[in-house]
């Protein structure tokens, strides 16, 4: 077995085995990912590592933006004392990467005895004198890394002074943003209240605008492929439901009957992953405080909206064409539920992605969070069709039985399982199959890293 070992380069001291750096025997705070990056450009300083290793490495299990890679390492330059024009320790590799270049780095054995020395006192300093050129810096700045980095120092200094200073000033909204956002990259930094500011409304849109701008692409992509596997998951759905009611006792469906439903399932399973879909991947991107809740709440509230709009269309085409007056053709209530559901599955299975990125498990914890999601969007669906709301397959039902199309209805179900009819029962085994599938298709689109950034 390899005894571990630590670094030393300059003032410099890193223990990968106890997470510390050090300098001078002064602990140096640095967030977690923050320290993994500097270790891995540390272990790898031979080579230029390219940017794609660095996200395969230290942000294997979330998908974030070129932008929080650039954000790191101007803050572990700052750390470092460093110098992006004339780099001591982090070169920038033009189109590439980064590379540690501090020319003698020693290796040591690591015994665990790590002696440090405690803080200095910082001598008294007029608030004036440290916060006003930082906050001067952060409200005119025209460069987005500039105050950013602006933002982190005043954090550094304390953000319940800084904070202070800062909302004291007129039209401090785009500011107070910034603040809010960098504290995630500063450890112990304090809190930046948004509601209770008297530029709420300005600073929670400057906050939404700032945390959109280096995801978009992201974002589309995220979206595209839950909508397009819960397209694939409805259709397979539907095809599979097909192929039991032909084949049922008493069954009057025809082989088209599978192509109709796998139609049916694809548009269904399509427009409800698309839309809890944007639910959650807006809550994934803009809240990190509460991110479980916000998580249930959007999936919920996309998920009704999208299943009102998707009723009222329908029941106006069943009527205008058709003249068929149904008593359910679903609604807000099961978008709701189905939307909540996925949030919670996700949210408690992709808790690894809080603090900043849209999570994207790998392997084993890929399955389980789309496991999770499958069970809680079944569990949901029961409940809808024990409340006397079944899914899409109901639906079906209800239309093919008010329109006299037996080769459509969905009875012949009910004699694969010892029911007279489309019972009770069989809708709830139905609902659970239709949520299982939709939770396992919109779970799998989610975490669905993208294939090139």
């Amino acid at each position: 077995m390899t005894a571990p070992v630590r670094f030393r380069f300059g003032d410099f001291l890193i223990s990968p085995r106890q997470r510390l750096l050090l300098r001078d025997g002064r602990p140096v705070p640095l967030i977690p990912k923050y320290f993994d990056l500097l270790l891995l450009l540390i272990l790898r300083r031979q080579d230029a590592v390219s940017k794609d290793a660095i996200f395969a490495e230290v942000w294997s299990d979330v998908v974030v933006s070129d932008g929080a890679l650039a954000q790191a390492v101007r803050t572990l330059r700052r750390t470092l004392g460093d110098d992006v024009h004339e780099p001591r320790f982090i070169r920038t590799v033009s189109r590439h990467g980064y590379q540690f270049v501090w020319p003698d780095v020693a290796e040591e054995a690591d015994d665990g005895l790590m002696l440090t020395v405690a803080p200095r006192k910082a001598e008294p300093v007029a608030p004036s004198a440290s916060l006003t050129p930082l906050v001067d810096r952060l409200m005119t700045t025209a460069d987005p890394e500039d105050a950013r980095d602006a933002a982190e120092q005043l954090h550094a200094l304390g953000t319940a002074d800084a904070m202070a200073h800062l909302t004291a000033r007129r039209h401090h909204a785009p500011a107070v943003a910034i603040m809010r956002d960098a504290r995630w990259s500063v450890p112990d930094a304090g809190d930046v209240p948004l509601l209770a500011d008297s530029e709420a409304p300005g600073a929670i849109m400057a906050l939404v605008r700032l945390r959109l701008a280096d995801v978009k692409r992201t974002v589309a992509r995220r979206w595209a492929s839950a909508a397009g596997a819960g397209a694939i998951g409805g259709g397979v759905a539907g095809l599979l439901g097909g192929v039991a009611l032909y084949a049922a006792p008493m069954s009057n469906a025809r082989p088209q009957s599978s192509i109709a439903l796998a139609a049916i399932g694809a548009l269904a399973g399509g427009v409800g992953a698309g839309g809890v879909a944007a639910g959650l991947v807006t809550a994934e991107v803009l809240a990190r405080s509460r991110r479980a809740l916000a998580l249930v709440v959007c999936g919920a509230g996309a998920g009704a909206l999208v299943a009102a709009a998707a009723a009222v269309v329908l029941r106006a085409l069943l009527e205008g064409l058709f003249g068929l007056h149904l008593l359910h053709t679903g609604g807000a209530a099961d978008g709701l539920v189905i939307g909540a559901m996925a949030g919670l599955g996700y949210a408690v299975t992709t808790t690894h992605a809080h603090g900043g990125g849209l999570a994207a498990p790998r392997g084993r914890r890929r399955i389980i969070s789309v496991a999770t999601v499958a069970v809680c969007c079944a569990l949901g669906a029961v409940a809808l069709a024990l409340s006397g709301q079944p899914l899409v397959g109901g639906l079906v039902h209800e239309i093919a039985r008010s329109s006299r199309d037996s080769e459509l209805a969905l009875a012949p179900l009910g004699h694969l399982i010892g029911e007279p009819d489309f019972g009770p029962i069989t809708q709830a085994i139905l609902s659970a199959f239709e949520g299982a599938t939709f939770g396992c298709a919109l779970g799998w689109g989610l975490t669905r890293r993208p294939p090139n950034r």
